[in-house]
């Protein structure tokens, strides 16, 4: 009976933690769609990026196909995003949770080392369970509509003309850059709103704080793993895009030699410096906020019985 009780608030952690995840992906995701298909269509391309040319393409795609055309590829993204970011941000906390037991930090904020290392293992579980579905989203937004009529058309067609181990092409240099990129922006977001608790005296932040701690935990995450970025899309959309590329270094070494250092390994970067703050800042406080109006609720709830 004890057990029972004790597990009770354990499950209802874990749900709240994975539909807050869920839905903070799901907005910051769709908020900055347009600037994220952009930037996959400059990075598998040799085409040479700048803030003129992006704008061309995203004006040239609504003349061209209307203003939704600028969402193409975001069903996709959300049936990625969706699972991906619920269990990011559930693992986040279960990893937390474990590592401080481990450390004797029980309720505690974590030290800076174990704080590092919870991000990086809740990204790299999340991205391991649902890589198939980045792989398909990625062909989805470099490719026209009458390529892929919908996602289950893509498992399909990849299935059948490429064979099933493509949907794990670009897997390798996807956890490489998920590492660093999820240890630090959970790294950065947390550490931020420690040094607020600690200056502040609040033990919230308000809401556009959160945007802001958010902002600087995507950019700096979003910097340190970009080159990685590049090369697994150059990998996954190599079977549509008429190139063979091979392992990691055997592509980077590639993109240097024809676009060059700066040019090919950092294409879109200047780009995602706008998107990556504006979606890391969203998906970090719709969590944050959800996790908070799911508890109210609760225990208004439980007064209420």
């Amino acid at each position: 009976m004890d057990t029972a009780l004790q597990g009770s608030p354990d499950k209802r952690k874990v749900i709240n933690s994975l539909m807050s995840g869920a839905l903070a992906g799901a907005v910051a995701k769709t908020a900055v769609a347009p600037l994220d298909r952009t930037k996959i269509i400059f990075q598998v391309s040799a085409n040479r990026f700048s803030a003129k040319e992006a704008y061309r393409l995203i004006y040239r795609t609504y003349l061209n196909d209307g203003f939704l055309s600028l969402w193409r590829g975001n069903s996709a993204t959300m049936v990625r995003v969706i699972p991906y970011a619920a269990i990011q941000f559930c693992a986040h906390e279960e990893y937390k949770q474990l590592l401080g037991s481990y450390y004797g930090f029980h309720g505690k904020t974590l030290t800076p080392l174990p704080r590092f290392i919870a991000g990086s293992l809740a990204g790299t579980t999340a991205a391991m369970l649902t890589y198939p579905l980045d792989l398909v989203r990625a062909r989805m937004a470099v490719t026209p509509k009458e390529m892929y009529s919908n996602i289950l058309h893509v498992f399909i067609r990849i299935s059948r003309e490429e064979g099933l181990k493509t949907l794990y092409r670009g897997f390798a240099p996807t956890i490489l850059g998920v590492i660093p990129y999820a240890g630090l922006s959970f790294f950065t977001y947390e550490s931020l709103k420690k040094l607020h608790a600690d200056h502040s005296g609040r033990a919230q932040p308000y809401p556009l704080e959160r945007l802001a701690f958010g902002a600087c935990a995507g950019l700096i995450g979003q910097s340190a793993s970009y080159p990685l970025d590049v090369v697994r899309r150059r990998m996954q959309t190599a079977g549509v895009m008429g190139h063979v590329y091979g392992s990691i270094l055997p592509t980077m070494r590639e993109i240097i030699r024809e676009e060059g250092l700066i040019r090919g390994l950092y294409k879109g970067l200047s780009m995602n410096w706008v998107k990556g703050p504006i979606a890391v800042g969203i998906s970090f406080t719709t969590f944050d906020l959800t996790q908070i109006l799911l508890r109210k609720l609760q225990i208004s709830t439980n007064i209420e019985r």
